[in-house]
């Protein structure tokens, strides 16, 4: 009677199953070193660079070179490996293994090192941690339905947004408030980082199992390459090809945008005259806001049509970008980080899950691995137009055109691709939710 009520508890207060729980609480972990890189990470680096003798404009520009070392090396592997991952029993050991790698690469940061050697080590977590998430997102059509895509992607991204907070929180205690030296602090910090990482990396890997894959073939690397490279070819009969390649376009532009906001927020919050700790309390509260907001946004999505949710959420963004051309005074870039906080997250999730919904899922490793590349691109595309734009106008705020620019882009690009993809839904089958219940009886969930 007792196991009895506690299932009926469960299936009261978490509808989700126990599988989709467990893909959701890998955003939890991986999140909480998303948040390390962008915050703290490079602060740390300026701090051991200089003592190494570096001036802090040679600092800054090589943690950028970094970024885009990661960037290339991602761009080049990820289709490669998510090809590979659509191959049938490959999907899970090779996340496991990215993931591994991710995490070891962030625990090798608390062993003291030159700043030369603690960047290569911190761009070998980086690529690792980003390969896992090609892996990652790829999942989303074996561990859900159609119908529930929107809102456990939006799950994800939603706790994987306050979750980092936890020990985020507890490794900028251990730096700021503790008063101890950073060589003693920064270990635990990177240390804590990656257990967390760790422990909600196993849950998935225990229990996941891929069911959409094409069959292995005698010469599995030749296959694997002919495939990536022949994908929108005529001859490789890919389902919803036009629909796709639309899709891919109007993602690089709008995402674009939003990437460039998020890596140029602290330049503008520098120029503005906020210290470190305001940069710090200003992520935070873009964290804490977006959690409900992406929540909010998968609910809503199980009663509008995603794509419009999207659309009004690159036009939500487009106005940012116009406000932010204007901003001069502190209270209007805390304002700016609470509307980002309300469309950051869902924007990201919806993306996830409307590009699962029109791709092949036994095609998902390889897709999604080229979506990742028409993601990195944005991100160089952007910052660079900005830059360029603030050397040339020596006007911060100018840098800002290009970003509402894109947008615009995007918005234009994304119609066309809603038009293809809704007659492409509207033909598709949803899942048979008797067959998947057998499926996970099958694997033990």
């Amino acid at each position: 009677m007792k196991n009895e009520n506690t299932g009926k508890i469960r299936r009261r207060f978490f509808k989700d199953s126990p599988l989709e729980i467990r893909w959701i609480l890998y955003d939890v972990g991986n999140s909480a070193f998303t948040l390390l890189a962008s915050a703290i990470i490079p602060i740390y680096f300026s701090s051991i660079a200089t003592s190494g003798g570096l001036t802090d404009a040679d600092a800054t520009s090589l943690w950028g070179y970094s970024a885009s070392i990661v960037t290339l090396i991602v761009a080049i592997l990820g289709p490669i490996l998510g090809t590979f991952s659509d191959y049938r029993g490959f999907k899970r050991p090779l996340f496991f293994l990215a993931a591994t790698l991710g995490i070891l690469g962030c625990l090798s940061l608390s062993v003291p090192m030159p700043y030369v050697a603690f960047l290569v080590v911190y761009i070998f977590a980086k690529i690792f941690y980003s390969v896992s998430l090609i892996f990652y997102d790829s999942m989303l059509g074996d561990i859900t339905t159609l119908e529930k895509a929107d809102d456990i992607s939006s799950k994800g991204y939603a706790f994987g947004y306050i979750g980092s907070c936890l020990p985020f929180l507890v490794s900028v205690a251990l730096v700021v408030l503790s008063g101890l030296e950073a060589g003693i602090t920064m270990p635990i910090a990177f240390g804590i980082n990656a257990l967390w990482w760790l422990g909600f990396t196993i849950p998935l890997f225990l229990s996941y199992r891929q069911r959409h894959s094409v069959p292995r073939r005698p010469k599995a690397v030749r296959d694997n390459f002919r495939r990536l490279f022949s994908v929108f070819s005529k001859k490789h009969n890919l389902v919803n090809r036009k629909g796709i390649l639309l899709y891919l376009v109007a993602f690089f532009f709008y995402i674009d945008g939003v990437y460039t906001i998020i890596d140029m927020a602290t330049s503008f919050g520098t120029a503005l005259g906020f210290d470190s700790t305001q940069l710090l309390l200003a992520l935070l509260v873009t964290q804490v806001i977006a959690f409900p907001a992406a929540l909010v946004y998968g609910k809503l999505a199980k009663r509008i049509p995603n794509d419009l949710l999207i659309f009004i959420g690159i036009l939500a963004y487009t106005g940012i970008a116009i406000f932010a051309i204007f901003m001069n005074q502190v209270w209007q870039f805390w304002l700016l980080a609470c509307v980002v906080g309300l469309f950051q997250g869902g924007i990201q999730a919806l993306s996830r899950s409307y590009f699962a919904k029109i791709v092949p899922e036994e095609e998902s490793g390889c897709l999604f691995g080229i979506l990742d590349i028409f993601g990195k691109g944005a991100s160089f595309l952007g910052t660079f137009l900005s830059g360029l734009v603030i050397d040339l106008t020596g006007n911060i705020n100018m840098g800002v055109i290009p970003i509402a620019c894109l947008f615009a882009i995007g918005i234009v690009a994304f119609l066309f691709s809603c038009k293809e993809n809704r007659a492409f839904l509207a033909t598709r089958k949803t899942f048979d939710d008797k067959k998947r219940q057998e499926d996970r009886e099958k694997c033990g969930e």
